[in-house]
């Protein structure tokens, strides 16, 4: 599935306060205008001394386009200072610039007028400046932030300046990449205004018949007079219709003094709502309108959805009154070789190749998500745990968000709940990750405590959890911490979790972090208390490597370019309602699978814990948690007589296998979630897979030994969907190396040069190997079990664009594209992108 990623037709529409003209026509008409602040950028990867100034010369910079992580590019080196856990990627200090001209009306000091700058996140250790003048600083780097610009704007020439800085390592324990990796707009408003992330959208009764819908706007009157506000509320539901309008306290304005808040409230019951859902995400918006004296002075949309859900102590989660079990993966920030500034085109490849796995929910591992995130995740139906730290006050690295979080941690959790708290996809908010503060219940109890009250202050709605580390050697469950959460969260150790649950069963449980160990999936299975899991990990990530050359850990259910490992089929015959059956090798009888990562080296021999990649490929990589390969090919490099493990794969009845027609035998499917397993005389040819309920054929697999390379199999996604020239819309497409009959040769040495014409260019190039440090920004790549990727930008609004891949010996393949205008948004499309937020 790809969908067109749009902007709003009035971002384009508006006289901007960003153009270049001096003669920019004046924004004072609009109540609100939100303005794209991402092109026209200069970066230096040093330290400028006094880049911070209008007069100096940035003219040897390099002109980029934000989001920008800089730390991607490379080169990636065994002496990094980031070491193995950032990916030994390059670190240190950078400057970004930009110029932009304001309107004399929009610059003058006694204007009515507000405005703000946006970082959604700046990696890391931020200085933002405006004309020379410091406007703030924040060091944690994944969350949203902004200034108010309207003292220091100047008619004509502004100059907005950023340092950025992660020279101090190591700093992390994952890739974070580094730069203004996130978006970044200018809003204007009225100086009596809605705050920033001000309108709180509550669905307080939800049912069938009904819906009763609370908006809570908190304005601010910045204005040197008193003022008499009140709010107007349009409700549209999923088509754009309007379905509601309320004014607020019957039309009487609320006073509010110069330099006072207030909360504005309006409700209205809604009747047979259409009921946001993991297979139905709808979503309404709410426009809401602040008056001044009667007249609009601020304006604010908010989407958001009309469900209820709850966890119950003893049969785990409900969502709008059907229990579902949480199928989560945690997800890290990185996109592969994009790094981390990660287009929308991304995540939507990602996510919906996870969905077809059965996965149903998202843990943002171990910080708050870019909002765009959230926004997808809201339009395709997923859960999501929206976690905060990695850390509290104890370090994990020398230079991590300890040394800030005292100074810090209420106030950026504050900013991520107040911007994230209207999207209906997130269940529970998360306070941290394997904290190592919990065995000084003094120290860990008073700062659970705060940030619990601070998430629920901001927030009522939503339940507060933490990830756990190690809770019976710290005593959480005995000292009173664990029962500080409104859902009891634990990493690993299963039974651990269980027996808490029984020793207390008003406890709410959910595993926040788990192995793709078979016995860990059992317990969740059986026990209905047991909410759900978030498996380490969804897909593989940059970074938290052991050793180098390895720059990433391959844990995920996918690889990098959202490719299947072996794993996640074992995965999807447990989670998936849709009939399945997949085949693997199994290299090894015996395999290691840690079952408590991130605590020790602990092991298991496990039969049926899925392993690393669904291809053949290279020796094991010794960083990877789990080490034993799992090669759905039939094409092993022996070729002799010799047995083959082949584990199947299904949530059907029964599999009966068959080589070159001939059965080998039929199995029916194992009640305790094991693998159905074949001792099979390797000879080439076919090897088939059948899956049986009810007698019936339901799902077939075939795996065919591969030949002589021959040509490359050249597929784009979604090819009959046009590009459009937005930062978020990217095209992945696909070479893979066959033979004559189609059949993909597992090989991993043959480079694939790609090449595109026409408007559109290769922004960069992929295979999913992390032991491969060639250049991500590239236009080759080796082979990757057979399949090497790019992802495709469009340049221009109209056009064909003809993509070419090429390997020596073997003909060229090519593809065509089209491109097309960013056009209006569609309230059904699955992406609303970040540049269309009201804040």
């Amino acid at each position: 599935m790809h969908r067109r990623i749009v902007l709003l037709a009035a971002l384009l529409a508006l006289p901007s306060l960003v153009n270049a003209a001096p003669a920019a026509t004046p924004l004072s008409q609009k109540p609100r205008v939100i303005q794209q602040f991402t092109m026209g950028w200069k970066f230096i990867q040093s330290d400028a001394a006094g880049a911070e100034k209008p007069s100096f010369d940035d003219s040897a910079w390099v002109g980029v386009t934000l989001p920008h992580d800089w730390s991607i590019a490379g080169p990636f080196s065994a002496d990094a200072a980031s070491r193995g856990a950032g990916a030994f990627a390059p670190t240190g200090i950078g400057w970004y610039r930009k110029t932009f001209t304001v309107a004399d009306a929009d610059a003058t000091p006694t204007t009515a007028r507000r405005t703000y700058i946006v970082f959604d996140g700046v990696m890391a250790n931020s200085d933002v400046y405006l004309n020379g003048v410091l406007l703030g600083h924040r060091p944690y780097g994944y969350v949203s932030f902004y200034y108010d610009l309207t003292s220091h704007l100047r008619a004509g020439a502004n100059t907005i300046a950023v340092r950025v800085d992660d020279s101090q390592q190591p700093a992390s324990r994952w890739y974070p990449g580094a730069g203004i990796n996130r978006q970044v707009r200018l809003v204007t408003t009225g100086d009596t205004h809605i705050i920033p992330w001000g309108t709180f959208v509550t669905t307080p009764d939800v049912s069938d018949a009904s819906a009763t819908i609370h908006i809570r706007s908190t304005v601010t009157n910045e204005s040197s007079s008193p003022a008499k506000l009140a709010l107007i509320v349009r409700l549209t539901g999923p088509s754009g219709a309007v379905v509601s309008t309320k004014d607020i306290s019957s039309g009487l304005p609320l006073s509010v003094a110069p330099g006072a808040t207030a909360d504005l409230d309006a409700e209205t019951t809604l009747p047979k709502p259409d009921r946001w859902d993991l297979d139905h995400p709808v979503l309404y918006t709410v426009h809401a309108t602040l008056l001044r004296d009667g007249k609009p002075v601020d304006d604010e949309d908010v989407p958001f959805g009309i469900r209820e859900f709850h966890f119950d102590a003893d049969k785990g989660f409900f969502l709008n009154g059907v229990h579902h079990k949480v199928y989560g993966v945690a997800l890290h920030t990185d996109g592969g070789a994009v790094g981390t500034a990660v287009p929308l085109g991304v995540w939507e490849r990602r996510l919906t190749e996870l969905r077809k796995l059965g996965v149903n929910a998202i843990r943002t591992a171990h910080n708050p998500p870019a909002p765009e995130f959230l926004d997808l995740a809201d339009r395709m139906g997923f859960l999501v745990m929206d976690e905060m730290f990695d850390c509290w006050t104890v370090a994990k690295n020398p230079y991590d968000y300890h040394l800030y979080f005292k100074d810090w941690n209420i106030r950026d959790t504050t900013d991520t709940v107040m911007r994230d708290r209207n999207h209906p996809s997130i269940i529970l908010w998360s306070a941290g990750n394997e904290i190592h503060d919990t065995p000084k219940p003094d120290v860990a109890i008073p700062i659970l405590t705060a940030l619990v009250k601070t998430f629920h202050q901001n927030d009522p709605t939503r339940p507060v959890t933490q990830a756990l580390f190690r809770p019976n050697a710290s005593h959480d469950y005995e000292d009173g911490l664990a029962d500080l959460l409104d859902v009891v969260g634990q990493n690993y150790r299963e039974q651990e979790i269980l027996a808490a649950h029984a020793q207390k069963p008003t406890r709410k449980i959910i595993g926040t972090e788990n192995t793709h160990d078979r016995n860990q999936w059992v317990a969740m299975r059986d026990h209905p208390e047991y909410a759900g899991q978030f498996l380490w990990s969804g897909i593989d990530y940059l970074g938290e490597s052991r050793t180098w050359p390895t720059i990433g850990s391959g844990s995920g259910l996918l690889n990098s370019v959202a490719l299947p490992h072996g794993r996640a089929f074992e995965r999807q015959s447990w989670w998936s309602t849709t009939p399945i059956v997949a085949m693997v090798r199994r290299v090894s009888a015996v395999r290691a699978t840690p079952v408590d990562p991130g605590y020790a080296n602990a092991t298991s021999t496990d039969q049926t814990a899925a392993a690393t990649p669904r291809t053949a490929g290279p020796p094991p990589d010794p960083s990877v948690r789990f080490s034993e390969p799992l090669l759905s090919d039939w094409t092993p490099k022996n070729l002799e007589a010799h047995s083959e493990n082949v584990d199947v794969y299904t949530n059907a009845e029964e599999v009966e296998l068959f080589l070159n027609g001939k059965s080998i035998g039929t199995e029916k499917l194992h009640a305790d979630a094991s693998a159905i397993s074949f001792k099979v005389p390797f000879e080439p040819g076919t090897l088939k897979a059948v899956a049986r309920s009810g007698g019936k054929i339901v799902a077939a697999e075939e795996l065919k030994t591969a030949g002589k390379p021959a040509r490359l199999a050249f597929v784009a996604d979604s090819p009959a969907m046009p590009l459009t020239p937005d930062w978020n819309d990217v095209r992945y497409v696909t070479a893979t190396l066959v033979d004559e009959a189609g059949t993909r040769i597992p090989d991993s040495t043959t480079v694939i040069h790609f090449s595109a014409s026409g408007p559109a260019s290769i922004i960069a190039v992929d295979n999913g190997n992390f032991m491969d440090h060639a250049p991500y920004h590239a236009t080759e790549r080796k082979v990757y079990f057979g399949n090497a990727l790019a992802l495709l930008r469009a340049t221009g609004p109209t056009g064909k664009v003809t993509v070419t891949a090429s390997a020596d010996g073997i003909p060229a393949a090519t593809l065509t594209l089209t491109t097309a205008p960013v056009a209006k948004e569609d309230p059904n499309l699955a992406v609303r992108p970040s540049s269309a937020r009201s804040f």
